[in-house]
């Protein structure tokens, strides 16, 4: 038997077997690409509905937490039949809401940061309407022995004996851009220290909440922690607290509000500047005033806010507009 000739034609058969393998493979169409995703657009905020019969006000916490703007509304609403629907932040995020043109009206108490947001053009009719102090309130017992100091005098020795860490001593700052946590850095700052580079992240004996005036004052109820604090909220808040004010003088204590107006042209249109001014000329009016200065009287014994007038309110330490009615009249 030739087994050599079977065994020549078995593998030429294979290898037939194999081109036509490999031809057919080479014609086969190439494979479809798997497509790239591509990314979803991220979607825009839906934009807040502006309403003729609705005034959107966003605000810091301290009108808030005080209890003053839920009197306010009520008694708006009631002589008016306009709804007042209010925003509670620290002034930084009130103002990036307005940027945005999600609100009417702003009602905040951060000069600078005040204006800022007016030299761009996004608020108008400027009106401060009261004032009340900051107080950097502590345990009665005052580990630090800051009571009776100036602010800068205070925040140096805190710095002092916080970074050493002292026992006892913590300092409890709202960290959220707020009117009050500027006013804070203002102090750092008059009292010769780089906010960002020697106070923030100096030790654990800074803590930065993050949170507004209401819950940071518990927070350093609860820890022994000092805070700087508006002198209306402390006071709304000081029958559940184990805190004290210690350092109640110095100008950079003053805590002036202001009402101003977001700008229809310049980011939403449909901002409802008609009421917005409405309510500025309300503010500044005989009954805004006497309403925010009896605020807290009969609960406190003390007026929560001090009604700015146009004799004292163009001058130093004030520097701002209270008086003349913006338009529409």
């Amino acid at each position: 038997m030739n087994t050599t000739g079977k065994h020549f034609t078995g593998c030429a058969l294979v290898m037939v077997i194999l081109a036509g393998m490999l031809f057919a493979g080479c014609t086969q169409p190439a494979p479809t690409p798997t497509p790239t995703p591509t990314a979803t657009p991220t979607a825009t905020a839906t934009p807040v509905a502006h309403s003729p019969d609705t005034l959107l006000i966003a605000t810091t916490t301290s009108l808030y937490d005080t209890g003053l703007l839920n009197g306010i509304q009520d008694f708006y609403e009631n002589e008016t039949g306009i709804k007042l629907k209010i925003t509670s932040q620290g002034t930084g995020i009130a103002i990036q809401v307005a940027t945005r043109g999600d609100c009417d009206l702003l009602l905040v108490h951060s000069p600078s940061q005040e204006k800022t947001f007016i030299d761009q053009g996004l608020g108008i009719n400027q009106r401060c309407f009261a004032y009340n102090y900051f107080l950097i309130v502590g345990p009665e017992s005052d580990p630090a022995g800051i009571k009776g100091l100036t602010p800068e005098a205070a925040f140096q020795k805190l710095s002092m004996l916080g970074v050493n860490r002292t026992p006892n001593v913590f300092f409890a700052s709202r960290g959220d851009k707020s009117g009050t946590h500027s006013a804070e850095q203002t102090i750092w700052k008059s009292a010769g220290f780089n906010y960002t580079n020697q106070v923030v992240n100096s030790g654990p004996w800074y803590l930065s909440v993050g949170k507004g005036m209401g819950e940071t004052l518990t927070l350093a109820s609860q820890k022994g922690a000092y805070t700087l604090t508006d002198e209306g909220t402390f006071l709304a808040f000081t029958t559940d607290l184990d805190l004290v004010p210690l350092v109640t003088e110095g100008g950079s204590l003053l805590n002036r509000y202001s009402a101003i107006a977001v700008n229809p042209e310049k980011q939403n249109a449909n901002v409802n500047i008609l009421e917005a001014d409405r309510f500025i000329n309300w503010l500044i009016s005989e009954d805004g005033k006497q309403f925010v200065g009896d605020y807290g009287l009969d609960k406190y014994g003390k007026s929560l806010f001090t009604p700015l007038t146009s004799d004292v309110c163009t001058g130093t330490p004030f520097n701002c507009t209270c008086a003349g009615v913006v338009a529409p009249a």
